[in-house]
């Protein structure tokens, strides 16, 4: 008999899975995992087509196309006046979480401590235990989910190797100010600590405000990563490619584990990706008009519901205090209740947490959706 343990005894299928099964199972409308339900842009479905059909279809190279990470460059140079190095400093990954992976697995070893904010995506911790090093939770501060900076100082020790930050914040919405970036860099500026920096909503921000990657800070850019993903941007999330950008220092070390991990992303994708956003610079542009319409088009329809709306800065989704409704209820308890009875289903927000408040009367929706959908979804709501 063999004796099989496993290096995440604790972990299940994800909530994503299991919600989006809940979906299909009882017909219900799925608000609960982060992808659109409408098409992506034609002339990106033309390009991939016509890439496939002129020969990109074997290995690209293992850091990437070229045009593709020279799209990237042209990204930062536009949005933050940064000039990258398309060669030394990006690399294009099969989506985001790969690279977020890579990223711990290069720089963080056994025995580190990595600082994550909770509520947090549900990648982070594994990732870290994996490597045998220890995640340490800090809550944000609802409803704002601001960072409680007196708590970081606290944690950060000889032992902290790195600190994993999520601006825009799934599942909050909230955005990182020019002062949080300041305060962090205060605190690590004498310390040998590595920043994570999961960027992949950095396109969809609302109400005026503006994107703030870690590489916009001198002071942080030789000790950054940046993730980004392009299935968030285009509306192709099956696409998973997705993209780090680094100092050349650190791109060489998270290419050393990169190259073992997936050995390149998908060719005829990457051309296809390319070639659009070289000739449709608008799609980026308009993005955050777009998904702002569709934020304020769910929330239009929760106007006479019960349930509270928080602010949603950023990101494509929504959450929802329900504690007028069903404070006997924990929150996977209410998801369970709307699913099999209203029809629809979201995600409970303590399902990022480590330790969640007992007290957490939060759920979490995604407004990527076409108007038919978010207008039904309120509808049903409102009925609740």
């Amino acid at each position: 008999m063999i004796n099989l343990q496993s290096k995440l005894p604790a972990q299940g299928v994800t909530v994503f899975s299991t919600m989006t099964a809940m979906a299909q199972r009882l017909n219900a409308l799925n608000l609960s995992q982060g992808f659109p339900d409408f098409p992506a842009p034609p002339a990106l479905l033309e390009a991939l087509s016509q890439a496939t059909q002129d020969g990109y279809n074997q290995y690209a190279p293992g850091d990437g196309l070229l045009p593709l990470r020279e799209q990237v460059a042209e990204v930062f140079q536009k949005r933050d006046g940064l000039r990258l190095d398309s060669v030394h400093e990006i690399t294009i990954t099969p989506g985001a979480t790969i690279a977020i992976f890579c990223a711990i697995q290069a720089i963080v070893h056994a025995g580190d401590e990595v600082i994550v904010f909770d509520p947090a995506y549900d990648s982070y911790a594994p990732s870290i235990q994996l490597v045998g090093a220890k995640a340490i939770h800090i809550a944000l501060n609802a409803p704002a989910f601001s960072v409680d900076w007196n708590q970081v100082k606290d944690a950060i020790n000889d032992r902290t190797r790195m600190i994993i930050v999520n601006t825009p914040h799934n599942p909050t919405g909230a955005i990182w100010s020019e002062q949080d970036w300041h305060t962090l860099t205060a605190l690590i500026q004498d310390k040998n600590i590595v920043v994570l920096s999961d960027e992949v909503y950095e396109h969809l921000i609302y109400d005026g405000e503006k994107h703030r990657s870690a590489l916009s800070f001198p002071a942080l850019r030789e000790r950054s990563f940046v993730i980004g993903s392009f299935g968030k941007t285009f509306h192709v999330t099956g696409w998973k490619t997705g993209y780090c950008v680094a100092s050349p220092a650190l791109m060489k070390i998270f290419r050393q584990v990169y190259q073992f991990a997936s050995f390149c992303g998908v060719t005829p994708v990457q051309m296809a990706l390319a070639s659009y956003m070289q000739n449709h610079p608008e799609h980026i542009a308009g993005l955050s008009d777009f998904y702002q319409q569709k934020r304020d088009l769910f929330n239009s329809g929760l106007q006479d519901s019960r349930f509270k709306l928080l602010p949603s800065q950023g990101t494509f989704f929504q959450n929802v205090d329900y504690s007028d409704i069903h404070p006997d209820l924990n929150d996977t308890e209410m998801c369970k209740l709307l699913a099999e009875e209203y029809k629809i289903v979201a995600i409970p927000v303590s399902v990022f947490y480590q330790q969640p408040p007992e007290d957490l009367r939060l759920i979490r929706f995604c407004f990527a959706k076409k108007e038919e959908t978010l207008v039904l979804a309120g509808k049903i709501l409102s009925a609740v």
